[in-house]
């Protein structure tokens, strides 16, 4: 028997420029992004995000850590869907401590180094559940300790009815709703998060399906 593909509709130009178009717009967005900078280390020297887009979270990030004194961070920002890779390298530009990395998501991480936060923003729950869970597990590794990751994702909703209810809120059906979502609920990930040996891991902030869960290496960095 042949294995369906997973469905991911992230290399096409089209759909990545869609959601760019639309991306501000997207509900209490504002407020799990402030949400996540509040778990971001204010000392921390390196960076990695993960589904970076248009690099959008990152700015986010290197702003706040401009305000708290430590505007030289290094960061590494990767992505695969070609059309994202453009808008990031376009946005950093100037910024030679930001490198854009190709890279799918899909392929277990390249050697990057060692970071003091690893940020993701509405990108994992692309994967399939068992990649999922082995990235969290990657993720770890790169971790100095005292590290933390903090991923505003889109979670599964806990009955129909309320996934239902959510994708009306941002104007789509079940019929419309994009095929490249592989969500998994909040709990599940939590639990992950904690076998694999992270701590202090919690979801910080919810809103129906928009989720901030973040854990921290052990150790002091």
């Amino acid at each position: 028997m042949t294995a369906i593909k997973p469905v991911n509709l992230w290399t096409s130009s089209e759909h990545a420029r869609d959601y760019l178009e639309r991306a501000d717009s997207i509900l209490h967005r504002e407020e799990g992004e402030a949400a996540l900078l509040e778990f971001v280390p204010q000392n921390a020297r390196r960076v990695l995000d993960l589904g970076t887009g248009d690099g959008r979270l990152l700015a986010l990030v290197r702003e706040a850590m401009a305000r708290w004194g430590h505007g030289d961070t290094d960061a590494v920002a990767i992505d695969f869907s070609p059309a994202m890779l453009e808008a990031a390298r376009k946005r950093f530009s100037a910024e030679t401590s930001v490198t854009v990395v190709a890279h799918n998501l899909d392929e277990r991480l390249p050697e990057l180094g060692r970071f003091d936060a690893v940020i993701s923003s509405f990108a994992i729950h692309h994967l399939v559940h068992e990649r999922k869970r082995a990235l969290y597990g990657e993720i770890y590794e790169l971790l100095h300790p005292g590290g933390v990751f903090c991923n505003l994702e889109h979670v599964a909703s806990p009955t129909p009815r309320l996934h239902d209810e959510f994708l009306q809120s941002i104007g789509y059906t079940v019929e419309t709703e994009d095929p490249s979502n592989k969500l998994l609920d909040v709990e599940t990930q939590v639990r992950w998060l904690r076998e694999i040996g992270f701590v202090d891991v919690d979801c910080h902030w919810k809103w129906r399906e928009l989720a901030l869960l973040a854990g921290s290496r052990l150790g002091s960095s």
